[in-house]
């Protein structure tokens, strides 16, 4: 299918895609951070917010452990440890397909967390250590390459420049306060920005980082002015242009409160999503935001009216309570009233032997579907319709009880994500027969289509849930 977009970002084991934007979630396991200091300084918090988060839709969660506002105290490398490495050993123990970013300048604590298995580094002075760049290499990580002059801003400074080569009769007759425009040039501004990210990406380049590993992030707020800051959104284009994904880390920041009037950093949420949606249009494909679940909904609804990006995707159904080809086939028919999804072809039903503890047979079939829908809300349209056919979940059985219907979202194109609620590809998809089977009436090759899509597939001798009977067809259309 046609897209406007085909670019991925290798993170470690993961190939993510950018056909459509990602959220990556900022959990700052800090006492003095500037608008969440101190609320996840508990590992065990922090670990339940990193999962809050995932089910809310959030593709990436951003840990850090060291403030980087304005007057923040620096942290050692050990005591920046201490804070993220419970925490990133909690999220992997709970959800060990996560995306995990390590939001550090220390290569000693990236190195630790490179074999924790985070799967990018997110590196606030630009990989400028060549011991971070090293660390990079060794790795297979995704790398964030941030703009920060820590010297003054870009504009500030060059302007400086420009006054003292002035001779002193001519500086004196014209007023420093006199501005013509309300904005500065961007020119200079976004000369260095690009300048320096382009730089820092080719050092990575030349130690061995591919180029598909790299994204680049102008470093709003970092020492810039709240106009310097607004240049650098308008410029989001040309940073594009540059080839790499963009990352766009506005979230509650001076600049986001000064162009909005609002004072308190956690109320900048709102305004926080205005300009993640208008870096979105210009072609970012990565925001860092606070509001995982406010700024998922205002993505996904702006997404499903503004682009036409379809994706193909498995449904795995079971049923073993009552009229059990019924109870499939008006699940299929559920299933394509779902907005923005439509079945596109429904397998057999199949007889298969209990597994996971179920103690009868179950009959099992796979659908076929085409949807515009985030998967995060795919999920919850498919629990909508286990609900209306009157499933009933037994704590106790831990999900594996009897069922009238069981909706599995198994597979979505170009999809990745891991949580609670959802994991993508399903984490069992390769060893189940009840599903592998009913996908050949689908597909010419579904072990082929899944391992290239990088499912490990199981030999049908090792598989679960056996298939030992067909049934006959759905009746959905």
């Amino acid at each position: 299918m046609l897209r406007e977009d085909y670019s991925t970002w290798r993170c470690g084991q993961h190939v993510l895609s950018l056909a459509r934007p990602r959220i990556m979630g900022i959990l700052n396991v800090t006492p003095d951070s500037f608008s969440d200091g101190g609320e996840n300084t508990d590992p065990a918090a922090a670990v339940e917010r990193a999962l809050q988060m995932l089910d809310e839709g959030a593709d990436i969660i951003d840990v850090g452990g060291e403030s980087t506002r304005p007057g923040a105290k620096p942290v050692t490398p050990e005591e920046e440890a201490h804070r993220i490495v419970p925490v990133i050993r909690g999220i992997l123990s709970k959800a060990p397909t996560a995306i995990i970013s390590v939001d550090t300048r220390h290569a000693a604590v990236a190195k630790i967390c490179v074999r924790l298995g985070v799967s990018i580094l997110n590196d606030v002075t630009g990989f400028t250590d060549p011991a971070m760049v090293q660390v990079a290499a060794e790795s297979d990580c995704g790398c964030i390459v941030m703009h920060w002059n820590k010297l003054g801003g870009p504009v500030t400074r060059r302007m400086v420049q420009l006054d003292s080569e002035r001779p002193a009769r001519v500086r004196r007759t014209v007023p420093t306060s006199t501005r013509r425009f309300t904005l500065p040039e961007a020119a200079p501004v976004m000369r260095e920005i690009m300048g320096f990210l382009g730089d820092q990406a080719r050092v990575l380049m030349r130690a061995g980082v591919s180029h598909d590993r790299i994204c680049i992030d102008p470093g709003p707020g970092f020492d810039k002015t709240y106009d310097q800051d607004v240049v650098i959104q308008r410029a989001t284009r040309k940073l594009v242009s540059m080839g790499y994904p963009v990352l766009n880390a506005v979230s509650r920041k001076r600049f986001v409160g000064a162009v909005s009037g609002v004072k308190d950093a956690p109320d900048r949420d709102f305004a926080t999503t205005g300009i993640a949606l208008a870096a979105v249009e210009s072609g970012a494909r990565v925001l860092r935001v606070h509001d995982v679940a406010g700024v998922c909904q205002a993505l996904d609804t702006y997404w499903a009216v503004t682009k036409a990006d379809p994706r193909q995707g498995f449904v795995s159904i079971g049923s073993n309570v009552g009229d059990r080809l019924e109870n499939l086939s008006r699940a299929v028919r559920l299933i394509n009233e779902i907005p923005m999804t439509c079945v596109v072809q429904a397998s057999h039903a199949y007889e298969t032997q209990p597994a996971y503890g179920i103690e009868t047979s179950v009959v099992n079939a796979v659908v076929e579907i085409r949807t515009e829908l985030a998967p995060i809300v795919l999920i919850d349209c498919l629990l909508d319709i286990e609900t209306q056919l009157k499933r009933v979940r037994d704590p106790r059985l831990a999900g594996h009880g009897p069922r009238t219907i069981d909706c599995d979202l198994c597979f979505v194109e170009d999809e990745e994500h891991a949580g609670p609620k959802l994991t993508l590809p399903h984490p069992h998809l390769g060893e189940r027969d009840y599903v592998l089977v009913p996908m050949e009436d689908l597909m010419h090759d579904p072990v082929r289509y899944l391992m290239h899509a990088g499912v490990p597939v199981y030999a049908p001798e090792d598989r679960v849930g056996h298939v030992v009977a067909e049934v006959g067809e759905l009746d959905w259309q």
